[in-house]
């Protein structure tokens, strides 16, 4: 990621510039907006969601095959987050920005069917938990949805960023969700279905 933005391992990166105390932030365009800007909150959420996957496998619990997958999926994040800060026509000539594409999206489809072949099939809503990582991966999927919803609005703003990032988003989320189930049921923890309470309360109940 770092060599397709042009840098290389020789080359020093600092890591305070000043720049932003102002409130504002640069874009590899050489743009600068405000730190709260739509396209920011939507590669900042995605940098959130990438830190939070390497939490998830910091701590264990996944096979090898898990484990290499949400690595691969750290890395297109990095991509994804290249791609939403730097408008195309802001783009650097010289420099290529890697860009989410249909093909990506396409890898993800085919990781979630691969893993719900080895699931039982969903008959309810889960409540969210599980083990530590299982229970990390269903935070992980709640935080792609917010990156998602950052970057519909940023697309009503401005459509040139395309719809393949909002995909990407989307599936990944649902990739995380059977992921978490993939996890938890590996560590042969029980999944809670959430049944909706139909009968009236009594006096006796404090709470639903």
């Amino acid at each position: 990621m770092i060599e397709g933005l042009g840098l290389n391992n020789n080359q020093l990166m600092k890591i305070y510039t000043k720049t932003g105390d102002d409130g504002t932030t640069g874009l590899f365009g050489g743009e600068r907006l405000p730190k709260d800007h739509l396209r920011i909150e939507s590669y900042g959420t995605v940098d959130e969601l990438n830190s939070l996957i390497g939490y998830a496998r910091s701590i264990g619990g996944l096979p090898a095959e898990h484990d290499q997958l949400l690595g691969k999926i750290q890395e297109g994040l990095f991509v994804l987050g290249a791609d939403l800060a730097t408008p195309e026509r802001k783009e650097r000539a010289n420099i290529p920005i890697p860009r989410v594409i249909s093909e990506d999206v396409a890898c993800l489809e085919s990781f979630i069917d691969r893993i719900e072949e080895g699931l039982l099939p969903l008959k309810n809503f889960i409540l969210p938990g599980g083990s530590q990582t299982g229970a990390l991966l269903h935070l992980a999927r709640t935080v792609a949805r917010r990156a998602e919803r950052y970057v519909v609005s940023l697309y009503r703003e401005d459509p040139a960023i395309g719809k393949i990032p909002m995909q990407y988003l989307n599936r990944l989320s649902d990739l995380l969700f059977v992921l978490a189930r993939a996890v938890n049921s590996r560590a042969e923890v029980e999944e809670y279905p959430w049944i909706p309470q139909k009968e009236e309360k009594s006096d006796s109940d404090t709470c639903r």
